[in-house]
């Protein structure tokens, strides 16, 4: 696709969030499957139902522009899913708390990839007139930062970087 409006920017990035998603969810899903605190746990299961619900917002606004949602593939995603699969699920990692601390930033490092991606993409459909859109994509946007702010509760303030400490 040409990129010569902030239109087809848009649409462009429509379509690498729906695959930044889409990849990230498979990560997610093992990570909370290796998760052995119960918080840890359910907050990742949380937050792949939230990525699926983001995947199905995306889907629709793509379709409403008469876009596939699979035609960019997110690099920058395939990166953080694979650090993600390296370094929170890590044979080296025998410790099964030292496992749920390692868990955590792996996971935000992928939200944070989603985060700049519907704001920029709230900016856009703001810029564009789409308010329909804005308004899809700030709800996803308020929801994965609410699942960041869990993801950092429990980092600071449970019991699963205080059970990996030595």
């Amino acid at each position: 696709m040409a990129m010569n409006t902030l239109k087809d920017i848009y649409l462009d990035q429509l379509q690498d969030l729906w695959s930044a998603n889409t990849q990230s969810l498979s990560a997610v899903t093992e990570l909370g499957r290796a998760a052995t605190d119960k918080e840890l746990s359910e907050a990742l299961i949380a937050g792949g139902n939230g990525i699926s619900d983001g995947i199905a917002a995306l889907e629709k606004l793509c379709a409403d522009h008469g876009i596939a949602p699979n035609a960019e593939h997110c690099k920058g995603m395939e990166g953080l899913v694979k650090e993600a699969r390296a370094h929170g699920l890590s044979d080296d990692i025998s410790d099964l708390d030292v496992r749920d601390a390692a868990i955590i930033p792996q996971y935000q490092r992928m939200v944070h990839y989603a985060l700049a991606g519907y704001g920029t993409l709230v900016a856009f459909a703001n810029r564009l007139g789409l308010d329909g859109d804005a308004a899809v994509l700030e709800k996803c946007l308020d929801q994965t930062y609410d699942g960041d702010r869990h993801m950092t509760a429990i980092a600071t303030k449970g019991g699963v970087n205080k059970d990996a400490v030595a």
